[in-house]
């Protein structure tokens, strides 16, 4: 099957006339010397290969605007930031950043975007009520975008630094809204929550509280990722936040965290923990134990369900979904008051239309007061940790030690987690 003219490569060919070798590349013959020799050939396959790595433009044929700078990037992005064969959250931060670049400048020739334009864009950051933490970030992946494209020769070498010129946002000296510090959430809080969960997300709860892990490493956890062969087990994450920078990652769960993942181990051993199919497999039998209507009438179990569901539950929780299950057993323990809250004989439908834009906002604020997130019980951990045991130890079992630590203080590390965990979890 031939290929498509897209992906075609511009041929080396013989010019007739005066005897020389040309190729056209973006409608520009370009000729290359005497045809058919040692030449001409290397030529042909330097200004092709440059060619090809300048996303199949001739390199300073065109004045590229903006727009199309970022959507080189973003591919280059696309393939860059990805784990496991899925887009990082990185990846979906840049795309929120440049996507106020080219709602700004999209149609402007890249070479022209400087510090004042990068500016605009950031004060569009100020005005979308971004926390001064996300708009330095931000800013950041905006010069990134930049530098690549200097490395690929599609703007100006100096525009870079000029970029570079522009500082981050200082603490209380700008309009950015200063994010809430991330606390650590009180046992209390936690316990008035459980009974609204499940009790698969009950027990990651409770293993993520005991051993201060990452919620990506509780949703993540696999029997065969254990170590079980001493009193302290050591779980060692087939994938986790730092792995690109060449680190491991050494999780110990003691005697308490054990008798929580016991009933977990009695499965195949690539098979993970938790997943939201045993949820919601305990969520179907608790509803037909309650049951009112008696087997003769009405739906058997398993007889009104539909083949190919739109949202099946699935072999993993993912940390937006373990998220998203304590926020909805936060907003049941923790309602809203009257008229904000749903009533019980309105769809949720009717609930949204009812409210009004100020109701929209008191709600949000109510939720955001009244909800936490699963990162809150690896800061409860910590603190804990660090309470009793040091900071260093703190950092020790929340994994937080420098990049170019030795093998030797690595191992002395672990040494002093596993005792602390042995006491602990």
């Amino acid at each position: 099957m031939p290929n498509a003219p897209a992906l075609r490569v511009p041929s080396y060919r013989r010019h007739k006339p005066t005897g020389q070798a040309v190729v056209t590349i973006n409608g520009r013959d370009l000729y290359l010397g005497k045809w058919n020799t040692q030449a001409s050939r290397a030529e042909y396959d330097r200004l092709i290969a440059e060619y090809l790595t300048n996303g199949r433009q001739l390199q300073g044929s065109v004045e590229r605007t903006v727009v199309e700078v970022l959507s080189a990037y973003l591919k280059y992005a696309e393939s860059y930031y990805r784990k496991d064969g899925q887009h990082t959250s990185e990846y979906g931060v840049i795309k929120d950043a440049l996507k106020l670049v080219r709602e700004l400048y999209g149609r402007t020739v890249a070479n022209e975007f400087g510090p004042l334009a990068l500016k605009a864009v950031r004060q569009r950051m100020i005005d979308r009520g971004w926390s001064r933490g996300t708009i330095n970030n931000s800013v950041g992946r905006v010069r990134r975008c930049f530098k690549w494209a200097v490395e690929n020769e599609l703007v100006r070498p100096d525009m870079y630094h000029g970029l570079m010129a522009v500082s981050g946002l200082r603490k209380g000296r700008s309009e950015a809204r200063e994010p809430d510090p991330v606390l650590p959430v009180d046992d209390a809080t936690v316990q008035a929550t459980l009974p609204h969960l499940t009790p698969v997300v009950s027990d990651m709860i409770g293993l993520q509280r005991i051993t201060g892990c990452r919620p990506q490493d509780v949703c993540n956890l696999r029997p065969c990722d254990i170590d079980m062969s001493a009193d302290v087990w050591l779980y060692r994450p087939d994938t986790h936040k730092t792995e690109h920078h060449g680190r491991g990652r050494i999780i110990p769960i003691g005697p308490k965290g054990q008798d929580i993942l016991r009933p977990y181990l009695l499965r195949e051993n690539e098979t993970h923990c938790f997943r939201p199919l045993d949820s919601e497999k305990k969520r179907r039998e608790e509803q037909h134990a309650s049951r009112r209507t008696p087997l003769s009438c009405g739906n058997r179990p398993g007889t009104n369900r539909k083949r190919k569901p739109k949202r099946p539950a699935g072999e993993q929780y993912t940390t937006a979904s373990y998220r998203r299950a304590i926020h909805r057993a936060c907003d049941l323990a923790f309602p809203a008051p009257e008229p904000l809250c749903r009533r019980d004989d309105e769809s949720v439908r009717e609930w949204q239309e009812r409210l009004t834009d100020t109701q929209r906002a008191e709600l949000n604020k109510w939720q955001t007061d009244h909800r936490w997130s699963p990162n809150r019980l690896r800061h409860s951990a910590g603190t804990e940790i660090r309470k009793r045991y040091g900071l260093e130890a703190a950092q020790v079992i929340l994994g937080h030690a420098s990049a170019d630590v030795t093998q030797v203080y690595a191992e002395r590390d672990l040494q002093k987690a596993v005792d602390i965990m042995r006491e602990v979890g």
